[in-house]
This record gives structure tokens, sequence and C-alpha cells, in this order.
């Protein structure tokens, strides 16, 4: 992305040997890398390798059992992050720190300025992010408040926050984890003006096609150590795929089978929006046993509407809805449970997982009510744990028990949690939302192969992603939502992936 050979330019930072324990884990192993002036470097790896670690150790939220880091040839004290914003680095976390009730301006300009100063500039700060703001393309309203905004505009913000305290060097976590394909463009459009203006940026991800895209060089990790370090424009999204996970990915074929019968049908469904926001607009669909319907559309058109009205949580307000032949009314998240809907939620922190809870009661989560781990009222602590330790083995979970709280594990792992959780059981029915979301293509693969089997099996799965490649990659049909209204869907191949774009914005839809 640089327009300058970075190998001619001065090392903005510099980190040596670092070295990080979490009792009995290793999270980084000896790491060294550098950055230079108006470089772009991915820091790639599967989730858990260690990347997010070594850039907290960096920004100073984690101090290192081992080694030093440097920026602009001056050793930043350990643990820090005062210092860190001092040298000119500035950090856009995954998960996001804005304070909700605050605006916009409030947020950007909070602690920029001396205690000892009785008036805030106001008028000054606004010119300054609206200056900011167009100069990036990054696009924002100083007066709005941030809990009115949506996810792309809240990372426009944490970026417009680093600039404005003039940051030369810029740690992007995950960046794209929560935004659709638009916004990611529009970050990554973003990025080649930073470089261009002479930023230095470390690019963390696990997308192979975002890291080809946007940088100068990968530096890769894998259970904490660096595995290599390649120059984009000579390697392959398969060699880097290899050196991430130690041999490519391979997915299972899916084979063409004759569909089951009618697993689910709504027609002409209309939802309240009040639990989802967007609502479903006489929404028609019809998911067979044996296939996976994937349902491609841009984020907030109603997809979390048909999720939480399957996973009972919305209420429909007109149209009828049958299950396996039956009609029905719209059921209680208990009763999804007892129907045999298998369910893997957007979020799985928010809403897939307690985070202070233990893998074992998370794993148990939905079945505490059965015989299996209730006895007389009280819940049987044992076989919720060899319950637990069969998912853990069976989807190969990396954890330290079954005790742990499953908010220390990583993103991939958490995922497969939530995977046998609901995959263990056998359902009839899976609402796969999003499941790969903010995954390794390690983990990806893995999570396609288990929903490929459970299609093997018979069971029907409506597959609501983002990702047209995975769309495309593992669905029977497909079908687009946008504004709440679901498309009649085509056999997989028959429209590319321009078509379903145009469509995912509207154009051309035809409702069913």
């Amino acid at each position: 992305m640089s327009s300058v050979h970075p190998a001619s330019q001065e090392i903005v930072l510099r980190l040596s040997g670092i070295t990080k324990h979490f009792g009995p884990v290793t999270a980084n192993d000896s790491i060294s890398l550098d950055l230079r002036a108006g470089e772009v470097v991915a820091l790639l790896g599967e989730n858990g390798a260690g990347k997010t670690t070594l850039m907290n150790i960096l920004f100073g939220h984690y101090v290192a059992d081992a080694g030093t880091v440097e920026a602009f040839g001056t050793p930043l004290p350990p643990g820090d992050p005062g210092a860190a914003l001092k040298a000119g680095i500035g950090m856009v976390h995954q998960h996001f720190t804005l304070a909700e009730n605050m605006t916009v301006l409030e947020n950007i300009a909070l602690g920029t300025q001396s205690l000892w100063r009785t008036r805030f500039d106001r008028a000054a700060a606004r010119d300054r992010i609206l200056r900011l703001s167009r100069d990036f393309g990054l696009e924002v309203r100083p007066d709005a408040v941030v809990a009115g905004l949506t996810v792309g505009e809240r990372q426009r913000v944490e970026i417009l926050k680093a600039l404005y305290r003039e940051a030369r060097i810029l740690i992007l976590d995950e960046p794209t984890a929560v935004l659709t394909p638009g916004e990611s463009d529009a970050l990554f459009a973003t990025l080649k003006l930073l470089v261009r203006e002479g930023l230095s940026i470390i690019f963390i991800s696990h997308k192979l096609y975002e890291v080809m895209a946007v940088s100068d060089r990968v530096v890769v990790l894998r259970g904490g150590r660096v595995a290599g370090e390649r120059r984009t424009a000579e390697t392959s999204r398969e060699e880097l795929a290899a050196l991430m996970v130690g041999e490519e990915p391979v997915l299972p074929p899916i084979v063409d089978v004759d569909f089951g019968g009618e697993a689910l049908v709504l027609q002409g469904v209309t939802t309240s929006g009040k639990t989802s926001g967007a609502r479903l607009e006489r929404a028609s669909l019809v998911l067979k046993r044996g296939e996976i319907l994937g349902l491609a559309g841009v984020s907030g058109n109603g997809q979390a509407a048909l999720a939480a009205l399957l996973s009972g949580m919305e209420q429909a307000v007109a149209g009828t809805i049958q299950l396996f032949g039956e009609t029905r009314q719209p059921w209680s998240a208990a009763q999804a449970v007892d129907l045999g809907i298998g369910r893997i939620p957007e979020d799985r922190h928010a809403v897939g997982t307690i985070g202070d809870m233990s893998i074992t009661e998370n794993a148990v989560l939905e079945a505490i009510r059965s015989p299996d781990f209730c006895r007389r009222g009280f819940v049987d602590w044992r076989a919720a744990r060899d319950y637990a330790q069969e998912i853990i083995a069976e989807y190969d979970v990396k954890c330290p028990s079954p005790e742990a709280r499953i908010r220390l594990l990583s993103g991939g792992n958490m995922q497969k949690l939530i995977l046998g959780r609901a995959l263990r059981p056998q359902p009839a029915l899976i609402l796969a939302n999003q499941p790969t979301r903010g995954l390794d293509v390690g983990a990806v693969a893995y999570v396609h192969a288990q929903l490929i089997k459970a299609r093997a099996r018979g069971a029907a799965i409506l597959l609501i992603s983002e990702d047209l490649e995975e769309i495309m990659a593992l669905s029977d049909r497909i079908a687009v939502i946008s504004r709440g209204r679901i498309s009649e869907p085509s056999k997989r191949g028959g429209k590319s992936i321009r078509e379903l774009g145009e469509m995912m914005a509207g154009h051309g839809l035809e409702a069913a």
C-alpha cells in the first residue's frame, strides 16, 4: 500500500523478544517484529495465536514477562498506555471503547486537555473533527450521540479519536470483524489515505483476502510464535493459510442430494421489531430438510428479526408459520429448544455465552431443565461437566479446563463450544446466524464442515451471513433479504456475486 519501498524507510516501531505467560499458557513466545514509516504490516494468525496479547503489550495494557518495545528509537515503559499515546501510538480495539451516552465530539475530545483548563473550546474541537473527517473520508456528525450510530460509524469515531491525538502509528485489532462488506471497503479506502499522509499501520486480522488487499508485509503468528514473514506482493493466500494453521484447510465437498419435506414455511410474516429493531415485512420462505438455505443481506435489513423470531425472542404480528408441517403460533425461547431448533447466535459474547460463567455452565445452559442435568430440582454438576468435556473433545475446544470462565477463550474456541451445544443434540432445524464472524481460516473451515455434516444427516439449515463467499460456498439455494423482504431463492451458482450484491442493495429484489 505504501508508495515507497518499506526497506528504504526508517523503523518507527520495534518489538524485541516479547514473551508473555498467563499461568501455564504461553501467549507470546519471544516475538520480534518491526514497522517502518508509511508501511502497513498485517499481523495474521488463528484465534488465540497471540496477536491481541502482543498489541496489548505494545500499547501498555499488559506487561511482558520479557522483551522490549521501542517507538521512534525510544524505549516505552512497560504497562503505561499514557506513554504509548504520547509516543504517537493509537489503537482501535475490536470491541469499541466508546461512552454511548456521550456525543461523538465528547468521545473524541475526552482526555485531550488538561484538567486545569476551565473552558473547553467546543467550536475548535468540532472544526478539527470535521476537517479530519473530510480529509480521511471518515464521515461523522460531531453532535450525534454514540448510542444512535451504526457499527461502521462507531469505528470511524474510534479512528478519529486516534487521529485527533495526532497518532503516527495506528493499530487496528480485527477492524472488520463487525463490519459489512461495504463498510469494510470504506475502511480500506481510508487506510490508503492514512498511509499516504505518512501513518504507519499494524493491521491485525485472520482474513486472508483482507491481508492481501491492504498490507505491504505480513507477519504470521502460530501458537504464540512467529511462524513466518512475507512481503505481500511475493506470497499467496494459500501460503499464508499454510503458515497460519500448518496446512491449508480443506472443506468437505457438498454433494447434491434430494431434499426432504418442508421443515419451515413462512408466509407473509411481519414482525413487531420491538426486540430486534428492523422488522420483517410480509416475508416468505421455504426451508427443506437436508438443505442449507443461505440468506444474504446487508446488516440491519431484517436478519436479526428473522433470527429472533425463530429463536423465540420476537413475535409475528401477521402471516403464518409452519414448523415440520404444523401451523404454529410464535414460540418462546425455551419452546424453541424443545421443538428441536438448534441456535447459533450472531453475537457469541452478548447472546451466545455468559462470560463470567464456566465452560460447563455455558455448555448446558439450554438444557439445564432436562432430566439429564436436573434431578429433583438440583443440577447434577458431575453430569454437566461430563457433557461439557464431551463437547470439548468432540469439537476440539482448546481450553484450560471445563471449570474455566468462558470469556477466557479465544473467539474461535468460544464458537466451537456454541457449535457443540447447538449441534450435539442433533436438532432437526439449525439457525446459523453469522456462524463464522470474526473467526480465522481454520476455525471457519471447521464450522463449515460441521454444518455440512449436519446437512448430510438431514437437518434443515438456515444460514444467515453477510459474507457472500460463505453463502455461495455452502448454500444449496440462496435468497436475499432487503428492507425486511425475502427474495425468491435461486440455486447455487444461479446468480453471480455482483447480482447478489445488487439485490442486497435493494435493486431488482422480488419478494417471494
